[in-house]
C-alpha cells in the first residue's frame, strides 16, 4: 500500500446573483473526509439542509478501518436525510441537498454522492468524472432518449432525480478505487460546472497547484456572471517520504 498525504484547497462564494450561499463543505484532512453539499428549497431551507449534511459528516467518528468507515459515512448521510425529511414534513416546506463526498485512507478512496454536485479525478493530465449527475435529463441520456449535446442545453437540466432529504431514504451511489501520488480530486457544486466546461477545469488542474487552480476557476465563474453559489474542494495526493537512518559510525 502506498502511503499518501493530502493537501486540501477549499473555497465557497455566494456568486453575483444569489443573496445567500446555500452551499456547505467539509474539509477534514485528519479524518480523510471531504464533501460538498448544495442546498435547495430557498435561502433559509437550502442553507439549513446543506449545513445538516456537512454537520453529520463532520460529527461522525471513524475507526480507521476503510470498509467500516465507508459504512459510517453513508450512515451519517442517511441520518442527515432523515433529519431533513422529517423537518420538511413537519414544516410543510420542501428542502433538500446534494452531497458529493470523498473518503481516503492510505491509498484507498471512495466517492459517495446524491444529486448533481460532482467529483472529478485528475490523473496524469486526464480529467475523469467519478460521479454521475442524478438529474432527470441525465436519466434520459442514460436511457438513450437524449444525446449529451441535447442534455447540455436542456431547460430541465438542473431538475434533480435524487437528493438528500426529499424522500424517506436516500439512495447513494458509490465508486471506490486506489489513489496514486499526484492524483488531484475536485469536489464541486453545479455553480462551477454550470458555467465552465470540463476542458477548462482540466486545463487549470493539470497546469496549476490545486489552490491556484480553484481560485482561477472561481475567477472565471465570476467573470461570467456567477449566477449561482459556487463551492470547490480540491484534494492533492502526495507520496510520503520514508526516512531511513543509517547505523551510527563507531569511534
Amino acid at each position: 500500500m502506498t502511503r499518501l498525504r493530502f493537501r486540501t484547497a477549499s473555497l465557497s462564494h455566494t456568486g453575483l446573483v444569489r443573496q445567500a450561499n446555500e452551499d456547505a463543505y467539509v474539509a477534514q484532512e485528519q479524518q480523510g473526509v471531504w464533501a460538498v453539499a448544495d442546498g435547495m428549497g430557498g435561502h433559509v431551507n437550502g442553507q439549513w439542509a446543506s449545513t445538516a449534511v456537512a454537520e453529520a459528516l463532520r460529527a461522525r467518528s471513524l475507526a480507521g478501518d476503510f470498509d467500516a468507515d465507508v459504512s459510517a459515512l453513508a450512515d451519517a448521510i442517511q441520518e442527515a436525510n432523515e433529519r431533513i425529511y422529517s423537518t420538511s414534513v413537519s414544516q410543510g416546506a420542501r428542502m433538500g441537498s446534494t452531497v458529493a463526498a470523498l473518503h481516503m485512507n492510505g491509498d484507498r478512496f471512495v466517492c459517495l454522492w446524491a444529486g448533481d454536485s460532482r467529483i472529478y479525478l485528475m490523473r496524469d493530465g486526464v480529467l475523469h468524472r467519478m460521479s454521475r449527475d442524478h438529474t432527470q435529463v441525465e436519466d434520459l441520456v442514460e436511457r438513450g432518449l437524449l444525446s449529451p449535446e441535447e442534455a447540455a442545453s436542456h431547460p430541465m437540466s438542473h431538475v434533480l432525480s435524487r437528493a438528500v432529504g426529499v424522500e424517506e431514504v436516500v439512495d447513494l451511489d458509490a465508486v471506490s478505487d486506489t489513489a496514486l501520488p499526484r492524483d488531484v480530486f475536485l469536489l464541486c457544486s453545479d455553480g462551477l460546472t454550470g458555467v465552465v466546461t470540463e476542458d477548462e477545469i482540466s486545463e487549470r488542474l493539470a497546469a496549476l497547484p490545486a489552490d491556484v487552480a480553484c481560485q482561477r476557476l472561481l475567477d472565471l465563474v465570476l467573470a461570467r456572471g456567477a449566477p449561482d453559489n459556487v463551492t470547490m474542494v480540491a484534494v492533492a495526493c502526495e507520496e510520503t517520504t520514508t526516512l531511513t537512518l543509517a547505523p551510527a559510525a563507531a569511534f
